[in-house]
C-alpha cells in the first residue's frame, strides 16, 4: 500500500512535467500505439481467415477426384462409396471444362461446371451467393454465371448466350467447338475472383456435349468434416475408389492463400511486439533518470525506515503503471477501430472511388474478427515486458546510499 502511495506521488510530481515526463509520456504513447496496431492487424487477419473458411472454402471443392483420361464410371455408386468413408460428409459428381461464353460478338473465358442441381448444395454453399435463381431449380437450357462474366459480356438475367465447348471427339484438333445455347437465369455475386470465371449448367447438358453416358463424369467432389484435415481425408477416402484419379484438396488450389495469412500473422506478431518492446524498454531510460532525480527523496525515505523492498516496489510499480496505461488505452482504441474497420474501409472506398482488394483476394471488403485470446496474450506479454523493463531502475533505486546523498547535500 505504501509503495502504491509513493508511486502515485512521484507520478504527480511537478518535476514530471519536464524532460523526464516527456520521455515517460512518449514511452506510454509508443505502447498504446503498438497495442492498437496489433489488435487491429490481428482482427483483420482473423477476419480474412474466417472468411476463407466460411466463404471460399464452402464454395471451392474441399476434396476432389479428377479423371485424367477416361471418365469416371457409375458415379452414383462412387458417391455412395465416398460418403461411407471417414471424414467425408457428402459427395457429388461434376464435369469441369474450360469454355468460352459468347454474347453479341463478345467472348469471355470461363470455368464451365456441370452439376447435379439436386445434390450440389450438399457440397457447396454457392447457392447462398446466387441472385435471381434457385440452384436446385436449374434446368437444361439454363446457365448461372458470375457477375463479373455478366458485366464483361453485358448480359442480364433472361438473355441467351452461347457456350463454346471444345470438340474433343473430333480427329481434327482445329475442329470448330460445339455451341450450346443457354438462358442466363441467375448471377453469382460473391465479391471475389469466382465471379469472373464460374458458370454453372446441369450435369446432363455437358454429358450430352461430351458424348458421355448418364453415369459418366470427369470429377467427384466431397465435403469433409474438418477442412484443415482435407488433404489427409482426401488421400484416405481416395484409396476406396477403384478408378484412376488425381487426388486434390483445397490445400493445392487455395493453400497458398492460407499460408500467406498465417505468415502475415506471424510477421505482425513479431514486428509489433518488437515495437512494444522498444516502447517498454524506453521506460528504462526515463525511470533511470527519475531515480537519479529522486535520490534525495529515496534517501529521506530510507532514513525514515523504508525497506529496500518498499523502494523497489515503488519504482517497479512506476514502470508497470506507465506501460499498463498505454496498453489499456491502446486496447480500447484497437478494439474500437477493429469493430468499425469494415465500415471505415467502405467509407474510404466510397470517397476514393477505388478498391485495392478488387480482383486480388477472394473478397473485396475488409473483414474483422476479434479473438479475445489474442488480446489477453498481447496484454500479458506487454505487462511482462514492462515488469522486466522496470527491474533494473527499481534495483538501482535500492542502491541509493542515504549517507552519501544527504551528506553531499
Amino acid at each position: 500500500m505504501l509503495s502504491y502511495f509513493l508511486s502515485k506521488r512521484f507520478r504527480e510530481s511537478k518535476r514530471q512535467l519536464g524532460f523526464i515526463g516527456f520521455l515517460t509520456r512518449a514511452s506510454t504513447l509508443g505502447v498504446m500505439l503498438g497495442m492498437a496496431v496489433l489488435i487491429v492487424a490481428l482482427s483483420v487477419i482473423n477476419g480474412f481467415e474466417e472468411q476463407l473458411e466460411q466463404r471460399l472454402l464452402s464454395v471451392v471443392p474441399q476434396v476432389s477426384y479428377q479423371a485424367p483420361y477416361d471418365p469416371i464410371q457409375a458415379w452414383q455408386q462412387k458417391v455412395e462409396l465416398l460418403e461411407s468413408q471417414r471424414g467425408v460428409v457428402s459427395a457429388t459428381a461434376e464435369i469441369n471444362l474450360t469454355a468460352m461464353l459468347q454474347y453479341k460478338g463478345t467472348l469471355k473465358a470461363a470455368q464451365l461446371k456441370g452439376i447435379a442441381p439436386n445434390r450440389h448444395h450438399t457440397v457447396s454453399s454457392i447457392g447462398d451467393f446466387i441472385k435471381g435463381a434457385e440452384l436446385k431449380a436449374l434446368k437444361p437450357g439454363e446457365v448461372i454465371i458470375g457477375k463479373g462474366i455478366a458485366d464483361k459480356l453485358g448480359v442480364v438475367a433472361g438473355d441467351n448466350i452461347q457456350l463454346l465447348v471444345a470438340n474433343k471427339h473430333s480427329d481434327n484438333p482445329l475442329a470448330a467447338p460445339k455451341r450450346l445455347t443457354a438462358t442466363v437465369v441467375g448471377l453469382i455475386d460473391m465479391g471475389g475472383p469466382l465471379d469472373q470465371t464460374l458458370a454453372l449448367v446441369p450435369l446432363n447438358v455437358l454429358q450430352e456435349a461430351m458424348d458421355f453416358r448418364e453415369d459418366q463424369v470427369t470429377d467427384l467432389r466431397a465435403k469433409v468434416s474438418d477442412v484443415f484435415q482435407a488433404q489427409q481425408i482426401a488421400r484416405s477416402a481416395g484409396r476406396a475408389l477403384p478408378d484412376l484419379v488425381y487426388v486434390s484438396s483445397w490445400f493445392r488450389t487455395q493453400g497458398g492463400l492460407y499460408q500467406d495469412i498465417q505468415m502475415v500473422r506471424t510477421i505482425v506478431y513479431l514486428v509489433v511486439f518488437l515495437i512494444i518492446a522498444v516502447a517498454s524498454f524506453n521506460i528504462v531510460s526515463s525511470m533511470v533518470m527519475e531515480v537519479k532525480e529522486k535520490r534525495a527523496d529515496i534517501a529521506i525515505l530510507k532514513t525514515m525506515g523504508a525497506q529496500d523492498s518498499t523502494i523497489f516496489s515503488t519504482f517497479a510499480l512506476q514502470g508497470v503503471t506507465y506501460a499498463g496505461i498505454g496498453a489499456l488505452l491502446g486496447t480500447g482504441i484497437g478494439i474500437f477501430i477493429a469493430i468499425n474497420i469494415p465500415d471505415i474501409f467502405k467509407a474510404w472506398i466510397n470517397m476514393s472511388d477505388s478498391n485495392p482488394l478488387e480482383g486480388v483476394y477472394f473478397i473485396e471488403y475488409l473483414p474483422s474478427k476479434i479473438i479475445w485470446t489474442d488480446i489477453y496474450i498481447s496484454l500479458v506479454t506487454t505487462f511482462v515486458m514492462a515488469v522486466v523493463a522496470s527491474l533494473y531502475p527499481a534495483w538501482q533505486a535500492t542502491k541509493t546510499d542515504p549517507a552519501k546523498v544527504l551528506g553531499n547535500g
